[in-house]
């Protein structure tokens, strides 16, 4: 009696070990079925289920305002520029610098630096407000100069 409830119990449970089986097989049939006619129709959804959506951008609606630009001269001391040349263009000065690695800038008067900003440009220099040193503001800011040498005039 009792090897024949196990044989029953046993039977019972393979059967709906299959039952479930089948079951699973014949869902993911039918999603793959579901697949391909979205392909063939050229209509793809995304149901998330609960979950954050992959393809939704997170920074709708919200203003993006970096603190500090993101490159070139802003990143640049003063003190580590070389003054490379100075161009008249309508009236108007603009010097020509290079950084410590080689790379062109055009400034203007007013353009900022990561330890100050440009004060004037004149035909053979350009003028410098120092207002930080190593990232610690200075009590009393500096001007520097950097002129052009007479030979490259």
């Amino acid at each position: 009696m009792k090897k024949a409830t196990g044989f029953l119990l046993m039977a019972g449970i393979l059967l709906m070990g299959s039952s479930l089986l089948f079951s699973q097989q014949k869902t993911q049939k039918t999603q793959k079925e579901m697949t391909s006619e979205a392909l063939r129709e050229g209509v793809l959804t995304y149901n998330p289920m609960g979950r954050r959506d992959p393809f939704r951008d997170l920074l709708v609606g919200q203003e993006l305002q970096e603190k500090t630009p993101a490159s070139g001269i802003h990143q640049i001391s003063i003190d580590d520029i070389f003054l490379a040349g100075i161009v008249k263009a309508k009236g108007k000065y603009v010097a020509v610098i290079n950084d410590p690695q080689g790379f062109s800038y055009y400034i203007n008067a007013g353009d900022k630096f990561a330890d100050g900003y440009v004060i004037s440009i004149d035909d053979a220099k350009v003028v410098f407000r120092k207002t930080k040193d190593r990232g610690i503001p200075l009590y009393r800011p500096r001007n520097i100069t950097k002129e052009i040498n007479p030979e490259e005039r």
